[in-house]
């Protein structure tokens, strides 16, 4: 049997796109990089969307999570980016960037435990 009559495998790299928990640890890296590099971020919330509801029930927590997660820091930065005029913009964007921060590391700490989100519905922690 040749080479050729044998299906070809999938590579072990590919893994990160398919729903599961390697998509997600990619996506919340990607937020953490995108205070450095924006793009990652846009990257990050593409990945998310496109992999929701194709997981178990404590991955879709994380997915519900990093996406609320992205719109409601958008949202800040927006308010923020509007609030400059008066000079509170400073205060509110940096307050904005510490909440995304908090919000990945604890969604990736409970993720490496293989925890769900106990409330990924939450604007909280």
């Amino acid at each position: 049997m040749s080479n050729q009559d044998q299906a070809p495998q999938p590579r072990q790299t590919d893994r990160w796109l398919e729903p599961g928990k390697t998509n997600l640890v990619v996506i919340y890296v990607l937020f953490l990089a995108s205070f450095f590099i924006g793009i990652t971020g846009i990257v990050g919330i593409v990945l998310a969307h496109l992999n929701r509801g194709k997981s178990e029930a404590w991955l879709e927590s994380h997915y519900t999570w990093v996406i609320r997660t992205f719109w409601i820091g958008v949202v800040g930065a927006l308010v923020s980016a509007v609030l400059f005029v008066v000079l509170i913009g400073f205060l509110t964007i940096f307050l904005v960037a510490i909440w995304i921060i908090i919000r990945t590391v604890v969604g990736l700490q409970k993720l490496t435990r293989d925890e769900p989100i106990d409330n990924p519905q939450s604007w909280l922690l």
